[in-house]
């Protein structure tokens, strides 16, 4: 495979203009990821285990239309899968989500497989993996071990949810993560409160004198931040009809791996992601609006 994900992958009920009605999708950031990279033409697998209920049914469901290897999902008959609500108001989107106990919050680094890491050329992992419980963290630092003994590229989404994890443990956990790790994806209010800086570019300079070889450090409206030992650039953000920003990034993140993936430098692979996560915003949830690469090639066509 070109990518293998790990992670916990939710079902999404996404609140509508009217606000009376919940659209249903699919969520969770790393499935995220590895759908917006085979929607790119990546050949790419995910890590996770489901309820055997009817929630479970619906993600294993979407992963075989979407064209992801399923093969390392689990299905467990004693747990739940996590489910979520979006709500849309002046402050933006916010979630509810209900997934204390789920199956993959159960993952343990027993449950890691260690041919399908080895056969990937990139592990793609993140921090709320690990903030979901603390079997679920021995988890990702075991496929981590695997990855690099084999020789795998490891990318580490740092997203910071404070309701799973206090600050403390996140800051300190997240440092080590990214120490281990080949290419970094954090958002900008995610590192900001993560490092205690603020500025974009002393951000990058920190996760650099870690070692990572690549941060792409994603903003918003300020477009994006890409910075490797040797060069950085700054993306700017495309002006678009932006209706719902949930799952941006990981749009970004999947798009980035599959060009990376592909033969792209970094460079090249951020423009094409920043793209793709511009467009992701036009429609509501984090799946159905994923674009696929036509659809990208002529937003950034535009652009230039």
């Amino acid at each position: 495979m070109d990518i293998i994900g790990l992670g916990e992958a939710m079902v999404e009920f996404n609140q509508t203009k009217s606000g009376k009605e919940y659209a249903p999708g699919f969520g969770g950031d790393t499935s995220n990821c590895i759908v917006a990279a085979v929607r790119q033409g990546a050949n790419a697998g995910y890590i996770s285990a489901v309820g055997s209920d009817s929630f479970g049914d619906l993600l294993v469901g979407m992963w075989k239309k979407e064209g992801v290897d399923t093969a390392t999902v689990q299905r467990n008959a004693n747990a739940a899968t996590g489910i979520y609500f979006v709500t849309h108001g002046d402050d933006g989107h916010k979630f509810t989500y209900y997934r204390k106990g789920s199956a993959a919050s159960l993952m343990t680094p027993a449950d890691m497989p260690t041919d399908a890491i080895k056969s990937a050329k990139i592990l793609h992992i993140s921090a709320i993996s690990q903030a979901i419980s603390e079997s679920a963290c021995d988890a990702v630092f075991a496929a981590i071990k695997i990855a690099s003994d084999g020789g795998v590229m490891v990318s580490y989404d740092t997203n910071l949810r404070l309701s799973l994890w206090p600050l403390d443990r996140a800051t300190a956990i997240v440092q080590r993560t990214a120490e281990l790790s080949d290419i970094i994806l954090p958002g900008l209010d995610d590192a900001q409160a993560l490092t205690g800086l603020d500025d974009p570019n002393a951000i990058c300079d920190l996760y650099l004198e870690l070692g990572i070889g690549t941060v792409a450090l994603t903003m918003g409206e300020q477009g994006a931040l890409i910075a490797t030992p040797n060069k950085r650039k700054q993306l700017e953000p495309y002006l678009i009809n932006c209706v719902d920003a949930t799952g941006a990034g990981d749009a970004f993140d999947g798009a980035f791996l599959a060009r990376i993936a592909a033969g792209d430098d970094v460079f090249d692979a951020a423009l094409y992601a920043n793209a793709a996560a511009a467009l992701s915003t036009t429609g509501f949830g984090a799946i159905a609006s994923i674009p696929k690469p036509g659809d990208v090639r002529a937003l950034m066509a535009v652009a230039d």
